[in-house]
């Protein structure tokens, strides 16, 4: 870290020494230790600008204060609807890289967010963020003996239609809240089983991209497992990328590879009792609802809505080529 890089930081956590003492505690869950790091982070997402760094910072602050964020692990989504949202918001974590990063996976292609209510997406989606900030890389960072603040995402692309169009407002929001709230927590996106839907997106919106999020990505060829292979154990690779043409699917794993998007996975498993664990200990400090959260779904950022127009606009013209006004997929064959 260059000596102009350190006064940023300086200069920021002289800042951070004026914040009340609500956003205090809540930085304190924020950064679990590592208060240094998490101010890199927010500056890195602000090009080292302390004062659009530290404006960011205080609102991210805010935005758990106001909605509750240090709770939110202790407020059980009914298990009925957790199950819905698992086969329809498909994402969880398939082990670990050979540096010590916990590896996500995403299904990208095949997840239709049509099974819940969007609250309990959003919901579970900030259950994940959290629990990955608060266990998963604190833990990774006591076993590997030094920090570990980010992860790897493998994005799989298997089954992306045209029909995506209706989710983009979801996706975009749920983003949002990333991109504002969760900056620079993904060391590395592999992108694989990429359709041609995705190849013509990816075109138009990757000269949008900042350019340190565009060095983030790499698009591999077919399910990707030499590549993964160099990067992460075999045990670590998601069920999409075991083999060619495997693909990704809601429940169908060849042989004992797990489903890490599955509710019965041991990710999953590991999580969902956590935040019951979690209810059960407040609930003698403070009677709190299953589900009762909620979080109004900001406005994305100009950058990002520049994206999600230029995504909006490329899928429209391939529906048109296509003539596939009911969603057929495109997948090049």
């Amino acid at each position: 870290m260059g000596i102009c890089n350190q006064d940023a930081i300086k200069q920021l956590q002289s800042l951070m020494e004026n914040v009340n003492e609500q956003q205090k505690i809540t930085f304190q869950n924020m950064h679990q230790g590592y208060p240094t790091e998490t101010l890199a982070r927010f500056l890195k997402a602000r090009d080292w600008n302390v004062a659009k760094a530290h404006k960011m910072i205080i609102d991210c602050l805010q935005w758990r204060v106001e909605n509750e964020i240090d709770n939110v692990l202790s407020k059980p989504i009914p298990v009925d609807v957790y199950k819905a949202v698992r086969d329809s918001q498909l994402i969880g974590m398939s082990g670990y890289s050979k540096e010590g990063l916990p590896v996500i996976a995403v299904g990208v292609g095949l997840s239709t967010f049509d099974k819940a209510s969007d609250k309990y997406y959003v919901q579970s989606h900030i259950q994940m963020n959290e629990y990955r900030d608060r266990v998963v890389l604190p833990t990774a960072s006591k076993k590997q003996g030094r920090y570990i603040g980010t992860c790897v995402k493998v994005l799989d692309m298997t089954g992306l239609k045209i029909s995506a169009l209706n989710q983009l407002r979801l996706l975009t929001a749920i983003s949002t809240i990333d991109d504002l709230n969760y900056p620079e927590k993904t060391d590395t996106y592999y992108i694989v089983n990429v359709p041609y839907v995705f190849s013509a997106c990816w075109k138009v919106v990757k000269p949008l991209l900042q350019e340190r999020t565009r060095k983030k990505v790499q698009v591999l060829q077919g399910c990707g497992k030499e590549e993964l292979l160099k990067v992460m154990d075999y045990q670590s690779l998601p069920h999409f990328c075991r083999k060619e043409g495997s693909g990704s699917s809601k429940h169908r794993v060849a042989g004992d590879t797990e489903n890490c998007f599955s509710f019965d996975s041991s990710f999953h498993q590991q999580l969902y009792n956590f935040i019951k664990q979690q209810a059960v200990v407040m609930q003698t400090i403070s009677p709190i609802r299953q589900g009762s959260f909620y979080v109004d779904l900001p406005e994305p950022d100009p950058d990002d809505a520049k994206i999600a127009k230029t995504i909006e606009s490329e899928l429209h013209k391939l529906e048109i080529q296509n003539g596939s006004m009911n969603g057929v997929a495109v997948n090049g064959h």
